[in-house]
């Protein structure tokens, strides 16, 4: 994908859809408990890899997870569904990036699907000695691209502010 350059500012920018990265992964009995759930810890490394690579196709660069938003867990997952994981980058601050994941299990034998988790991760691509370095601005142009921008950016907002009340909480226990 070619990348443009923002007229504004001179940085260049890609759509979402650049970042599209869907993963299919049947799910098999060494990755659930006895009873045949699979293991929470395994969906989430799957989440981490799919988000991690719709992160690295946007930036074109190494990429560390900084965090996770929340997973809930809906529906159960069981051995023999077939886990599917769609990512795409929703909004782009400076150096990090926002990812967001929905993930599905396919009953393979009657078809039924059945979407188990949701989850919203937050990337930051590092340049070549391992720092902080910018990243492409992301274009939405459907409207669920449009919403999901909106959204990102509120969250980012929210996640900024929950890290300055840390930050002045912990300045304060230290005097």
């Amino acid at each position: 994908m070619i990348t443009k350059t923002n007229t504004r500012n001179e940085r260049p920018s890609k759509p979402v859809s650049a970042s599209y990265t869907t993963i299919a992964v049947q799910m098999l009995p060494s990755d659930a408990n006895p009873m045949g759930n699979v293991h929470g810890g395994t969906i989430l490394k799957l989440v981490d890899m799919a988000a991690a690579a719709a992160a690295l196709r946007h930036s074109r660069k190494n990429v560390v997870t900084v965090s996770i938003d929340r997973m809930d867990f809906i529906q159960p997952v069981y051995v023999g569904n077939l886990l599917t994981l769609k990512a795409s980058v929703n909004y782009v601050g400076t150096t990090s990036m926002e990812v967001g994941v929905r993930v599905e299990a396919e009953d393979l034998r009657s078809g039924n699907v059945t979407h188990t988790n949701s989850s919203y991760l937050t990337y930051v691509a590092l340049d070549d000695q391992g720092r902080p370095t910018i990243v492409p601005e992301v274009i939405p142009r459907t409207s669920d691209e449009k919403r999901r921008w909106k959204e990102g950016k509120q969250r980012r907002d929210q996640r900024l502010r929950m890290l300055t009340a840390r930050q002045k909480t912990r300045s304060r226990a230290r005097e």
